[in-house]
């Protein structure tokens, strides 16, 4: 990061307008990246195979393609499945509050909100935009 960012204190139009600026092309240099990717993926598959890693070199450059795979179990028809094998130590059984009904909850009058301030929690995120208007 320049200095000159670090040192300000206030935020005129050329920062903002730089901001949109570098924003835009990153946007277009990552559509780019994942056109190009998509092409060498397409490549790759007629040459060497679906789902297998394989490299080539041109010039002073290698591409590689490396297959990463994860096994992934459907959580309900897994879960139905253990328990009619009778393997509920398979089961994780966890316990979460049902948002949507306590504050209906609250609504209703069945529980007092102010008897949960102590459970809640605020997450908060920072987004920056800019935009072009006008001009």
């Amino acid at each position: 990061m320049k200095e000159a960012y670090q040192d300000s204190v206030t935020v005129n139009e050329r920062d903002l307008q730089r901001y949109f600026e570098l924003n835009m092309q990153k946007k277009e240099i990552e559509k780019e990246m994942n056109q190009l990717k998509s092409f060498f993926h397409q490549f790759l598959d007629s040459e060497i195979g679906e789902l297998e890693k394989g490299e080539l070199e041109r010039g002073n450059f290698k591409l590689q393609r490396q297959i990463r795979s994860a096994i992934l179990y459907d959580e309900a028809s897994t879960v139905q499945l253990l328990e009619e094998l009778r393997l509920e130590d398979c089961i994780i059984l966890e316990k979460k509050p049902d948002i949507e009904k306590l504050e209906a909850a609250f609504k209703l009058g069945i529980a007092e909100e102010s008897a949960f301030q102590q459970c809640r929690q605020t997450k908060n995120t920072k987004a920056i935009t800019v935009k072009k208007i006008g001009r």
